[in-house]
């Protein structure tokens, strides 16, 4: 209870000092504002760009994706008791189905890191109408395990995405260069002597190029019979809880299952490290901003126990301990920080809503809730710990010297 006392009226004291001075306090408060206001600003807005960027790159890709081991030419084995060097090189590759993949597929399934699981067949083929052909990639699937891998299904321009019997979802460049809409035949040649006559259902647009010009999805069996795989598959593609864990996700399993995985941080190595350079630069701002801060609310309060010199040397006489002398000044700092975050986190929120609704419409920034008062809580932190130095010099003043300092 007496600790409780102590507090409120060193809280009073504190407040007291800071409101003797309402030009200095308003200028160190509407600094840390400025930098509590650019700290929530820049972190939402580097948030909401790198979640768009991976959005529209991984929208259109698995995370992980499982492939049958690669094959390999090898020398017959030497006789025993004989030094032989073993040449191994690349076997010409062909499409390899994966063995056993309908158990493999039941041990992913299991699997908690993974969110969803989708067999795949794919290979190359050629796509006719009339003279027109293109180079395409036949992407065989079961519809409701692959739609939960990639969202194809929201990004139609046309149709609706189908993969019944003697039916296919395209593209919009591919759409574009063969002259077809929906409705329209397309001829698919996968050059092992099958050749289907596709009707188009749907017409899809992902954003990436190469996904928009070459992907030809059709239902998994026909797909099969085309590529002369015959109730094989030759993709396992997974869907990840922990984006930035791929990696790690993909060791195990491919000690789990014997497959060759590969993730998306594999594959899109230049994005990952563009990512994390906006992190690191976001990182730099919040400590420069920080430490910005901290000094004005260090300088403010050193310039305020030269002023209350005086003031300290009374309470000193009257009993006043050092460590309530010492609170003061910290309280001092916290409320400074505080104060200036409080002001400066709606003003972020702010300047985040403004960009949003008057902005260029590239991407929506979303509002993280803890964000704010994680900014203030740092910035509260931040002001107690600038304060130590001067409020320790205020506590250890003489009182005999301090009373009679002019």
């Amino acid at each position: 209870m007496r600790l409780v006392n102590s507090l409120w009226i060193e809280s009073r004291i504190a407040l007291r000092f800071l409101g003797d001075n309402p030009m200095q306090m308003l200028l160190i408060v509407t600094g840390i504002g400025v930098g509590a206001a650019v700290i929530v600003f820049i972190t939402a807005l580097i948030t909401g760009l790198q979640a768009n960027i991976i959005d529209r790159t991984l929208g259109s890709q698995p995370h992980i994706r499982f492939e049958a081991p690669d094959a390999y030419n090898r020398v017959a084995q030497a006789p025993p008791e004989t030094l032989a060097l073993i040449s191994e090189t690349h076997r010409p590759q062909r499409l390899q189905s994966i063995i056993n993949w309908q158990q493999v597929l039941a041990v992913l399934d299991q699997q908690p890191e993974l969110l969803a699981v989708s067999p795949t067949v794919t290979g190359p083929a050629l796509a006719r109408r009339g003279v027109a052909r293109s180079s395409v990639v036949l992407v065989g699937i079961e519809p409701e395990r692959y739609l939960e891998i990639v969202r194809v299904d929201e990004n139609m321009v046309a149709g609706r995405f189908r993969t019944g019997a003697g039916e296919t979802v395209i593209g919009s460049e591919l759409a574009r260069a063969l002259g077809l809409t929906v409705g329209d035949k397309l001829i698919v040649d996968a050059g092992f002597g099958g050749e289907k006559n596709l009707q188009v259902v749907g017409i899809f647009s992902l954003g990436v190029r190469d996904a928009d010009e070459r992907f030809v999805y059709v239902g998994l069996k026909e797909t099969q019979a085309l590529l002369d795989l015959p109730g094989g598959v030759t993709i396992i593609d997974a869907r990840v809880t922990d984006l930035f864990r791929a990696n790690a996700i993909a060791a195990r399993l491919h000690a789990l299952t014997g497959l060759k995985a590969e993730s998306w941080m594999e594959t899109n190595a230049e994005l990952l490290n563009a990512l994390r350079s906006q992190s690191m630069s976001t990182q730099m701002i919040r400590i420069f901003v920080g430490v910005s801060v901290a000094f004005g609310i260090a300088s403010v309060l050193a310039v305020s126990v030269v002023q209350r010199t005086r003031e300290i040397g009374i309470l000193r006489a009257m009993g006043s301990r050092r460590s309530q002398i010492l609170r003061v000044f910290l309280l001092q700092g916290g409320m400074l920080g505080m104060l200036g975050s409080l002001a400066g986190s709606a003003a972020g929120y702010g300047l985040v809503q403004i960009f949003n609704i008057f902005g260029p419409k590239l991407f929506y920034i979303p509002v993280d809730p803890w964000l704010g008062p994680t900014a203030i809580a740092l910035a509260t932190v931040t002001g107690v710990l600038a304060a130590a130095l001067p409020a320790r010099r205020a506590a250890h003043l003489d009182p005999a010297v301090a009373i009679r300092y002019v």
